[in-house]
């Protein structure tokens, strides 16, 4: 694969052919979000609208542990009120061009997808997960809910009932669960999965352009229709937490006993 010309400090952006891979590039960090790759990818989403060379998008972390483990803590730490809906609303505003992008994307899924890092993959059209891959929504241990789009798009691909039990209790699933209930399309071993999206990327690139694009519109439709209605609802709550005392309470308490985990492996 051939970089593009540009280059990022928090992603990778490699084209082969007619095939674009975005790769999450934080691996000491387990792919977390913060505020520069929301930046550099939303940037990248624009360079690939416009190149019409690149016709199929695949999004993979750096690494065989996690595709990303969702918004980096430490910046959640800071937020305020204020601030807090400012995140939401440009985490909103990044995985919304992921999801209206005239081109087919792919979430390869090669370990953890959680909390961000899943409603990333949510915005994709397809999701491939590694046969150890680890999904779920913890935001209720810090007190706070998905606020990029996670409590809308989740029940639509799964239904409420599954989504309540993602979001509300906080459950993880491995690969072959998310498979059951449709929140992945397919499992596949770690060593091929890279091979596995590509070879979908082939099956989507057999189709005409204009033909993938309108499909894509056509169907996204059904939902987007009350899409911004619930994506203001769902900002306007994670924004209401980040005023509480325990929600605060609960983030704090986390990055701290974190903090005395260095070295373990192990997620919280």
């Amino acid at each position: 694969m051939s970089p593009v010309s540009k280059s990022y400090k928090t992603i990778k952006l490699t084209k082969e052919q007619t095939t674009t891979w975005i790769t999450l590039n934080r691996p000491n960090k387990l792919n977390a979000i913060n505020a520069t790759m929301l930046e550099e990818l939303s940037e990248a989403l624009d360079t690939i609208e416009k190149d019409s060379e690149s016709r199929c998008v695949i999004i993979i972390g750096e690494g065989k542990r996690a595709f990303s483990t969702g918004a980096d803590i430490t910046e959640l730490q800071k937020l305020t009120q204020e601030t807090a809906s400012k995140f939401s609303r440009k985490g909103q505003k990044v995985f919304n061009k992921v999801e209206a992008l005239s081109k087919p994307v792919i979430a390869a899924i090669n370990g953890y997808a959680l909390g961000g890092g899943l409603e990333l993959a949510l915005a994709c059209d397809f999701r491939l997960a590694s046969e150890h891959a680890e999904l779920g929504f913890p935001e209720m241990k810090l007190g706070i809910i998905p606020g990029w789009g996670g409590s809308q798009r989740l029940p639509w691909t799964v239904g409420a009932a599954e989504a309540k039990r993602l979001i509300m209790l906080g459950n993880r699933v491995k690969a072959d669960e998310a498979l059951r209930m449709g929140l992945v399309d397919k499992v596949v071993p770690q060593n091929t999965l890279e091979a596995e999206a590509e070879a979908l990327a082939q099956r989507l690139l057999e189709s005409l352009p204009t033909a993938l694009k309108n499909a894509k519109h056509a169907i996204n439709s059904v939902t987007q229709r009350s899409l911004e209605a619930g994506l203001k609802k769902e900002r306007d709550l994670f924004v209401l937490l980040f005023s509480t005392k325990e929600t605060r309470e609960r983030i704090d308490s986390f990055v701290s006993k974190r903090n005395r985990k260095v070295g373990n492996r192990k997620l919280d």
